[in-house]
């Protein structure tokens, strides 16, 4: 039953991980008001929570609830997957050092102004986190089946 909710949350984590990028995407457009540069930073905190939330279950059901660590170990696919969740942590960056850029100009009640240079790079970067997220449900499914065991 733990092993069945592990796998639950970890999917659950995964689907709001996607949709918060989403939201994220749909919402980051200039020029911006109060209510959506606030919202951004609540969806990327969410965001962020939500990642941390993936790789907590899916290092459970790696070292508890899985095949076993040595499967893993030894398997490619599931190094190309870890590679690209940390390929999309680390895109992720950028939009997170903006939104928290935003921090001071929203405490005293001024909206923010990213120039167009950010607006480009942020946007480039979620429709690119988007897009590798949807490979790894891909790697997942071949991992599940066997595929990629090295040796």
């Amino acid at each position: 039953m733990a092993a069945a909710l592990v796998a639950y949350l970890h999917f659950l984590a995964i689907f709001a991980l996607f949709a918060l990028l989403s939201v994220e995407h749909v919402l980051f457009k200039a020029p911006l008001d109060m209510r959506r540069a606030r919202s951004l930073m609540l969806t990327d905190l969410a965001y962020g929570i939500c990642a941390g939330l993936v790789l907590l279950t899916g290092l459970a059901r790696v070292l508890w609830y899985g095949k076993g660590w040595a499967y893993y170990l030894h398997n490619s696919l599931f190094h190309a997957k870890v590679g690209l969740f940390i390929l999309v942590g680390l895109l992720s960056i950028l939009p997170t050092v903006v939104f928290l850029n935003w921090r001071p100009a929203l405490k005293t009640g001024r909206v923010p102004e990213p120039s167009a240079r950010q607006v480009v790079l942020v946007t480039w970067c979620i429709r690119l986190e988007l897009l590798l997220l949807l490979l790894l449900p891909l790697l997942a499914a071949l991992l599940a089946r066997g595929y990629g065991v090295i040796g």
